[in-house]
């Protein structure tokens, strides 16, 4: 019998808001998620992430179908930066990084001026082992990291340096969907975005943006960028080293420090992940399992995992940086 009452929530220590829902088949989910639009949009308010389970979800269709209710404005994934796969429809698979490499908790495209405010994503195939998604509150995590770090990051914002690569990392036709340089150009300039072409074709670029940044609804501020993801000391020890002595420092895909060119140390990265760690839950994916996040609200990682993983993403509600009353203005720097 298809659910009719209100959605009960189960709140677990160290386990995402979850709902398991009875009697919802293919032809009711769109139609039930409609009408409780208002519910599911004051719960994921209070509590930043989501998950449902019971719906019937086993392809890329059923998921987009699901979207369209859910997140029906998307947000175009922009300045691509790590793989994935595009099924159309605006739904693509989560990043596809080796199955035994975690993905550092970060909030989705953090470095652009409009980035997603929700994130869909559905479990269509569980792994054996790990493979969660997990996710953390970034409102706690803002207060958990050291008074220092926190200060240099409200005053200067953090700095993103990309060097683009036909092999080494994701190339700039792929990150900017055009094979025209002056497009690229007016797109960096419009985004405010530093470029430099190098003597072998390809790309390097630098931007400045705000890590504090206040969620427009509900006024919380929050700690909102990739500063430890894309940061030298994130990469496996002998990966740094061999990348520095092949490329040099400047040569690597990506890099990050404060937005004042100071850079992070291997213990200011410990520091970052640890105020991650104490605000993170997470959950085992079930076939079928849908997660709905605030993306200013909660930052989202993933465990690594063994045997097949698939999970579909989708990303929409828009949100302007300039909304989000940001510490630090945005800012072109030289790459």
């Amino acid at each position: 019998m298809l659910q009719t009452d209100a959605i009960s929530w189960q709140i677990a220590p160290g386990r995402p808001a979850l709902a398991v829902l009875e009697g919802i088949g293919e032809g009711d989910d769109a139609a039930w998620l409609t009408e409780r639009q208002p519910e599911l949009r004051r719960a994921l308010l209070e509590h930043g992430a989501l998950c449902l389970r019971g719906l019937p979800i086993r392809e890329v269709e059923g998921f987009a179908r699901i979207r369209d209710v859910l997140i029906p404005q998307d947000t175009p994934y922009r300045e691509k930066a790590t793989p994935r796969n595009d099924f159309g429809q605006g739904v693509y698979s989560s990043t596809e990084l080796p199955a035994a490499q975690s993905i550092e908790m970060h909030n989705e495209n953090s470095y652009t001026l409009t980035f997603p405010g929700l994130l869909l994503f559905a479990c269509l195939v569980a792994p054996e082992e790990g493979g969660a998604t997990p996710i953390a509150d970034c409102r706690a995590v803002l207060q958990a990291i050291p008074e220092r770090l926190r200060a240099t990051m409200r005053e200067t914002g953090w700095r993103l340096t990309r060097s683009y690569s036909d092999h080494l990392s994701t190339d700039w036709r792929t990150a900017f969907g055009t094979d025209d340089r002056a497009g690229v150009e007016a797109y960096c300039a419009d985004s405010l975005i530093g470029y430099q072409w190098q003597h072998d074709g390809n790309l390097r670029t630098g931007q400045v943006r705000p890590g504090i940044i206040t969620h427009p609804e509900t006024g919380d501020e929050v700690w909102f960028n990739h500063l430890a993801f894309w940061n030298a000391w994130a990469l496996d020890e002998e990966i740094r080293e061999t990348l520095i002595d092949e490329f040099g420092p400047e040569g690597l895909p990506f890099d990050t420090a404060f937005g004042n060119g100071a850079r992070l140390t291997a213990g200011d990265l410990a520091d970052i992940r640890a105020a991650y760690a104490s605000a993170t839950l997470r959950a085992p994916w079930q076939p079928g399992d849908l997660l709905l996040v605030d993306n200013i609200r909660c930052a989202h990682g993933r465990d690594p995992f063994r045997g097949d993983r698939r999970i579909v993403v989708a990303m929409g509600q828009p949100v302007a940086l300039a909304d989000c009353s940001p510490t630090v203005e945005p800012a072109a720097v030289v790459a």
